[in-house]
């Protein structure tokens, strides 16, 4: 069997004219197939990678630079999915992918088609080779511009550990927490369900798997949702390389979309983080101030404490009246894992958690146990007197100093200001005062 020539090869015997109609060409196919498969239905929904499925193998992220001009080199980012058959759609960054420190968010539109275990991008100042581990960036006269590396990120709040005060909804041992749920045998929740404790004001940890449905497009793709106070709907969704919109994953669902498309591709662990602060009435049922969301897609804030002025989508009507938290099932296989939830009315902690975090608060017993046991070890006034005397130029500083500190006292935080910190900042607070008052 002859070798198939490799892909850069390609671009140095095709004319100009020619390289032009066959993406031309590439794009109506595209167009032209993803109408038909909108309209034959969701297709089939993977939740697990699949093994018969040479597309799946090209889905994912990609990084890398690319040469701009003489000596000259741009980070570029791409992310590409399939949207059914043989067909992809992709969008390309400068700076870097969604979330990191250089992205710019003016993306590029790109199409493709799959030849045997690559796929070809049209749409750009260039074309892409997309491969299963890189990509190859050409220009129209064939010339190399750069080499793209496939990226696998994760979220850094991804198996956060509860922190103490935290209420574990779903660990996936039980079902205790909830209405209605289901689990699968490997221990994870399904969508369709009803947490049990009705919340005011909270902080939320979610994780979750998006399943693979290359044959579905727009709402039809791995949807579900966190429907808060059953009212506030954090759209969950596979939105994966398109755009930030306003019923996209991390959106609040018609109302506002992300700021950023944090979404991961499909069957990749995600997080959800939710800070919730309900809306306020007055005693006539008037509403004095709205529902305010700040929320997190993989540890990326995408939405900053938001005010809602009425409830989103199919939301329950507002009432000062609590409500449980619904998972939406909109008929496609979304699991969940590691869920919890701090009520702010019983204790606060720093939020989002990260996995490497220890939020737990001190307890009042384990400080004031500390405290005596450091007074125990500290010398008495009299062996400081014996083991350090030290001249009168130096006790004359001191002195002042001490004055000073006497003149104007500490300054203490309100007790309703006081936030929870790791034990060892109260430590170090405590031994501050304890040196300011002498």
């Amino acid at each position: 069997m002859p070798n198939r020539p490799s892909p850069l090869s390609i671009f140095r015997f095709v004319p100009k004219s020619s390289l032009a109609l066959t993406f031309a060409l590439a794009a109506v196919a595209v167009c032209s197939t993803s109408a038909m498969a909108q309209r034959s239905g969701k297709g089939p929904a993977f939740t697990s990678p699949p093994t018969d499925d040479p597309n799946y193998a090209l889905l994912g992220e990609f990084a890398g630079a690319i040469k701009t001009g003489e000596n000259q080199y741009e980070p570029l980012a791409l992310q590409i999915r399939p949207i059914g058959g043989d067909q992809f759609e992709a969008i390309s960054f400068w700076g870097g992918l969604p979330g990191q420190e250089k992205h710019k968010p003016e993306m590029t539109k790109m199409i493709g088609i799959r030849s045997g275990d690559y796929v070809v991008l049209s749409g750009g100042p260039w074309a892409i080779f997309v491969e299963k581990d890189h990509c190859l960036i050409v220009d129209r006269k064939g010339d190399k511009l750069g080499h793209l590396d496939r990226v696998e990120r994760q979220s850094p709040t991804l198996g956060a550990t509860p922190p103490a005060g935290a209420l574990v909804l779903f660990d996936g041992t039980n079902v205790d927490q909830f209405v209605g749920a289901r689990m699968t045998d490997d221990g994870l929740l399904m969508e369709g369900a009803e947490i049990r404790p009705m919340l005011q004001d909270f902080n939320m940890h979610v994780e979750f798997r998006l399943p693979y449905m290359p044959q579905a497009t727009g709402q039809s793709r791995g949807n579900s949702g966190l429907y808060l106070q059953s009212r506030y709907e954090c759209q969950v969704l596979d939105s994966f390389a398109t755009e930030p919109v306003f019923d996209g994953c991390g959106a609040l669902y018609r109302f506002k979309a992300p700021d950023l498309n944090m979404c991961l591709p499909p069957l990749v662990w995600q997080t959800y983080d939710i800070q919730f602060t309900a809306p306020r009435w007055a005693s006539d049922g008037s509403k004095i101030r709205g529902a305010h969301i700040t929320s997190w897609i993989n540890g990326v804030k995408v939405q900053d404490n938001v005010s809602l002025p009425n409830k989103t989508g199919a939301g329950k009507e507002e009432a000062p009246l609590l409500l449980p938290i619904h998972i939406q099932n909109h008929g496609d296989p979304v699991r969940f894992r590691n869920m919890w939830v701090i009520d702010r009315g019983l204790t606060t902690v720093e939020f989002p958690v990260t996995k490497k975090d220890d939020p737990k608060p001190e307890s009042p017993e384990k400080k004031s146990t500390e405290k005596q046991s450091a007074e125990k070890q500290k010398p008495s006034a009299a062996s400081d007197k014996e083991d350090k005397k030290p001249d009168a130029k130096q006790e004359k500083p001191a002195e002042a100093k001490k004055d000073k500190a006497e003149a104007k006292p500490a300054e203490t935080k309100p007790a309703a200001e006081k936030t929870f910190a790791p034990a060892k900042n109260d430590k170090a607070a405590d031994e501050k005062a304890e040196a300011a008052s002498k």
